[in-house]
């Protein structure tokens, strides 16, 4: 597990900390996180900075955005009471998120179509038909490459931009030893080129069965080139040296799953282009790669959303009173 930084660096931390916010939380677009934090000492970096980096962008420091990373920083660490609270759910995220949203859509009388593809998107006058269907305004709320693909007759720039994305994977590797308990139902590990994981959930502290731990690998492009079995070995051998004062056994321990997401999130790079939100007038997309302030996470897919719901309500209401108007 890691350690505190020792005093001095906090205060070095700090200091940059004050310079950050003095200039508003802004960057050149250009500039990695790694050459941002440069000045500030090595454990504050391996300590606070690169793990913080990797699971708040999934990139690594040398790689990822340092606007993108200050962005983060701005409206977490300083947005005030509440910001950065930590919640760890105890139940699925389905059952958190989207099951409750199919409910109520469902009571309000929406026509859900579950495992239907959408295959063909065109223009038709004001409004749209999707696989023949008419509609008033269309929102994309997928993946970047369906969303291209969708979106390539009718605008090529913005479907080329979408398709332009590069994904970095993550890996969880679920792992289980008998009468394992940690402190905290989640905890920093330290990472390199033998240690995978960046964090440990404990699960039995989470309503799941006692002793099973869920170790997250984010930006994890190397350890699946170099396999998932020898992932979860390493992974293994770190939770040995990391957590065996709370009773973990790389002998006594067997893995239960490795799961491996591929296209987990778009990297977060130094003059990353997003494609817009609006496409065309009654068309717009919604999800975490449209353009946007965060990098690819639930806020950034919430926020873009809300967002994108509003506008086509604009669209619309205003397409309506256009229509409403005497000749």
């Amino acid at each position: 597990m890691q350690d505190d930084p020792p005093a001095l660096d906090r205060l070095r931390l700090l200091a940059s900390c004050g310079r950050w916010a003095a200039a508003g939380f802004r960057s050149d677009p250009d500039r990695t996180v790694e050459a941002l934090c440069a000045a500030l000492p090595a454990e504050v970096r391996r300590l606070l900075i690169d793990p913080l980096c990797v699971a708040a962008l999934n990139t690594p420091a040398r790689e990822a955005s340092a606007a993108i990373f200050l962005r983060v920083l701005r409206d977490g660490l300083f947005g005030g009471r509440g910001a950065c609270d930590l919640l760890l759910p105890r139940r699925p995220l389905r059952e958190l998120l989207p099951e409750p949203a199919t409910r109520w859509l469902a009571a309000q009388g929406a026509d859900l179509r579950p495992g239907h593809r959408v295959m063909a998107l065109t223009p038709s006058g004001k409004t749209w038909q999707v696989d023949g269907q008419r509609f008033d305004g269309v929102i994309l709320a997928c993946a970047a490459g369906e969303a291209a693909r969708l979106v390539q007759p009718i605008d090529p720039g913005w479907a080329a931009i979408a398709q332009g994305l590069r994904f970095e994977p993550i890996v969880t590797v679920y792992a289980h030893c008998d009468g394992v308990q940690l402190p905290l139902p989640m905890l920093a590990l330290p990472d390199d080129d033998r240690s995978p994981a960046q964090y440990v959930f404990d699960q039995g502290a989470l309503g799941g069965p006692p002793g099973r731990l869920a170790f997250v690998v984010s930006g994890a492009a190397p350890w699946v080139a170099r396999g998932l079995d020898a992932t979860a070995q390493a992974v293994n051998e770190q939770a040995a040296r990391e957590l065996a004062r709370w009773g973990w056994s790389a002998a006594a321990a067997r893995i239960e799953d490795v799961i491996a997401e591929r296209r987990a999130t778009f990297r977060s790079t130094p003059g990353l282009l997003r494609a817009p939100m609006r496409i065309a007038p009654g068309l717009v997309a919604a999800g975490d790669h449209v353009a946007g302030p965060y990098p690819a996470t639930l806020e950034g897919a919430v926020r873009a959303g809300m967002e994108s719901a509003v506008n086509i309500a604009s669209t619309m209401q205003n397409s309506a009173q256009l229509d409403a108007r005497p000749p």
